[in-house]
């Protein structure tokens, strides 16, 4: 089968990049719908405001940039300041920019740099370490697609149409 003999000589970010670029494109597919006049709404006095889970969901492919330019991610250390949307349109923005620059470095690595073990550490202690690929899906994509999810629900609660994701929603299909 030569589709068999193609997967054998990809390298490990062709294999990635098709899955990255498709869970970016629904990213922004949901970020396009964010109420701009519900920014500080928030289900539960303990849930982040739509603003601010938008805004972190926007951020999170630059954490793709932490696993590709170090060896190590120690969380609670140095002046991260999470983003907190002043608008939907900053949403697509800084969304655009994280894409755009990790999914270069990506393009741009090699199989040995992407199986370069990788650690995040909270409070002294490593959560996890493991090679930047699997750190990449794990710290980055499923950790969007995670938020995602809930930011979906916040597009639902407010009476927002919610689109397509991994298949039809009940606003949305993609035939």
């Amino acid at each position: 089968m030569p589709y068999e003999h193609e997967l054998l000589t990809m390298t490990i970010a062709e294999t990635l990049l098709p899955e990255f670029d498709a869970e970016m494109a629904t990213t922004r597919r949901v970020l396009e719908r964010i109420p701009e006049d519900k920014l500080a709404w928030k289900p539960h006095e303990k849930s982040m405001s739509l603003g601010r889970l938008a805004g972190h969901v926007a951020e999170i492919p630059g954490y793709g940039q932490w696993v590709m330019k170090s060896e190590k991610f120690t969380g609670g250390v140095g002046g991260y300041t999470p983003l907190v949307l002043s608008s939907s349109r900053q949403a697509l923005q800084v969304l655009d920019e994280k894409v755009t620059a990790i999914r270069a470095a990506i393009a741009g690595a090699g199989d040995a740099e992407l199986l370069t073990p990788w650690s995040l550490e909270f409070g002294g202690k490593t959560v996890f370490t493991l090679p930047r690929v699997a750190a990449l899906r794990g710290f980055m994509l499923h950790h969007l697609i995670h938020h995602r999810g809930q930011l979906s629900v916040y597009l639902r609660l407010n009476g927002v149409p919610v689109p397509c994701i991994y298949g039809p929603s009940a606003d949305e299909s993609p035939m």
